[in-house]
């Protein structure tokens, strides 16, 4: 089977959306915006160029990580199968691009991350999953969403809330530059 597949770097444009269905599967899409930057001679700077945008959507486990993981403004890295969706409404043509994502991660040319693995990715023994995982709407994601916007209100200069709710951090546990060492 032929499938183009495609990696993007880009901004986070939407808030993720998180959605099941009918059959349970979790779902999770967000639009990114990817402009071409390039350097202008003349002008003797850098200047935007167009911007292309993507509906990117994440199925199973990925979806879920996407929502404690991603926010609106954050440059990603999409990598996935791409597609073009057309359909005609009324008498217009109208098309829109997807990409099918199999992975999506923070682009570290631009800032920092910190790395958590998720629950049973790495053998964890039956049990040691992280609560809430089966239920309908898992209760972590809920959790992960109120960290992420509580920590966007820290101030300049203040120390971080922890990156999953219920986390506490000694502060004898982080490195030189205040980050949290990974485990």
């Amino acid at each position: 089977m032929n499938e183009t597949q495609v990696t993007v770097i880009g901004n986070v444009a939407t808030e993720v959306s998180y959605t099941q269905t009918a059959g349970g599967v979790p779902v999770a899409n967000f639009r990114l915006a990817s402009t071409e930057r390039r350097y202008d001679r003349q002008k003797e700077g850098w200047v935007d160029g167009e911007t292309q945008w993507v509906t990117v959507t994440a199925w199973r486990a990925l979806a879920g990580h996407l929502i404690g993981s991603l926010a609106k403004g954050d440059p990603v890295v999409v990598s996935g199968r791409l597609r073009v969706r057309e359909w005609t409404d009324g008498t217009a043509r109208r098309s829109r691009v997807e990409i099918d994502a199999r992975s999506v991660g923070h682009d570290l040319s631009r800032g920092t991350a910190v790395f958590k693995w998720a629950a049973g990715v790495r053998g964890d023994p039956p049990g040691a999953a992280d609560e809430g995982v089966g239920e309908a709407v898992p209760g972590w994601i809920a959790d992960a969403l109120q960290a992420r916007k509580a920590s966007a209100l820290v101030p300049a200069g203040g120390v971080p809330a922890p990156a999953v709710a219920g986390e506490e951090v000694d502060e004898g546990e982080r490195g030189d530059e205040g980050q949290v060492p990974l485990i």
